[in-house]
């Protein structure tokens, strides 16, 4: 009989080292979506875009690691750690919220806390540990970007809520994943500017497309509990709905490389995202959630393939 404990979730990679780590520590692994990457990547991608963004303007500055138009190493260290735990503890926050739901619904039924795995206090101590992890990152960078960073603690706290009042809860998932766009250019430059807030824009439409994508796995389990989402609010104009969004990513991100004075080689290389978020719109299966599954987590490359363009660009700058 398998135990809570070794509950290995649909969405989870097969194989992951979560999977062979202790028992006892497995479940707050598993909640906090350790054996779930792509949604830590996705989180992080902006802040690395952002970091990379910025090191066209910084490179020389007495006060930067950006040599040569690179990123700071370090900083993106810093940003991966912070991206790790914050996600870990808005998992954790977002699961405590969401236990009753995620009880009716399939594909997450099998959670720690709704299977009995981790009791609502050990989450909560749990959530403060990662917390903390996160808040000690963000206190490593200047003064500006901490308080731009604490700004963002009411996005996280209403997100759960989202799906409760409105279709749109990927609307607000993405203003809060792509903070991030705002944070690696405080971290880096100490202000804020026109390229960074067109650099968040163009992530909240990517995250409008990818977690909509994502939601059409649930679309049935979350009618009958009455959970709202894009997904179910679009049905069949899912597909243009994606071109329309995946386009403006990428007209936005353009608009926010000729801000930065990216060179033009940014363009071309550009476009070979573009060309994958196309690809991801044109053979979406909506009605097969193994597939949408995959075209969900494809925008890793999307990540990929946008941070290479940027640093191309900021580096021939």
């Amino acid at each position: 009989m398998t135990s809570p404990n070794d509950t290995v979730l649909p969405d989870s990679v097969r194989g992951h080292w979560v999977d062979r780590s202790p028992a006892r520590l497995r479940p707050y692994l598993r909640l906090s979506r350790l054996d779930r990457p792509i949604g830590t990547w996705l989180l992080l991608w902006p802040g690395w875009w952002s970091i990379a963004l910025a090191s066209a303007l910084s490179a020389g500055a007495p006060d930067t690691r950006a040599w040569f138009g690179l990123p700071d190493l370090f900083l993106l260290a810093l940003f991966g750690i912070g991206a790790t735990a914050m996600r870990g503890a808005g998992c954790t926050y977002n699961d405590i919220v969401d236990r009753k739901y995620d009880a009716q619904v399939e594909r997450t039924r099998g959670r720690p806390i709704p299977s009995g795995a981790v009791s609502v206090p050990r989450a909560v101590a749990w959530l403060v540990i990662q917390a903390l992890i996160g808040f000690a990152v963000l206190a490593s960078f200047n003064t500006f970007a901490f308080w731009l960073g604490v700004a963002s603690l009411g996005l996280i706290a209403a997100y759960p809520f989202m799906k409760r009042i409105t279709w749109w809860p990927q609307l607000w998932l993405g203003l809060t994943f792509n903070y991030g766009a705002l944070l690696g250019w405080a971290a880096v430059i100490g202000e804020l500017s026109a390229a960074p807030l067109l650099l968040y824009a163009a992530g909240i439409f990517w995250t409008l497309g990818y977690d909509t994508i994502y939601a059409h796995q649930d679309t049935e389990d979350d009618a009958l509990v009455g959970v709202k989402s894009s997904a179910r609010w679009l049905g069949a104009r899912t597909r243009p709905f994606l071109y329309a969004t995946y386009a403006m990513t990428i007209v936005i991100l353009a608009a926010a490389g000729a801000t930065a004075g990216l060179h033009w080689a940014f363009y071309p290389l550009l476009g070979v995202a573009a060309l994958h978020l196309a690809w991801q719109a044109r053979a979406l299966k909506i009605d097969s959630p193994e597939d949408c599954l995959a075209k969900f987590r494809a925008n890793h490359r999307t990540g990929w393939l946008v941070f290479i363009a940027v640093v191309v660009g900021s580096v021939l700058a």
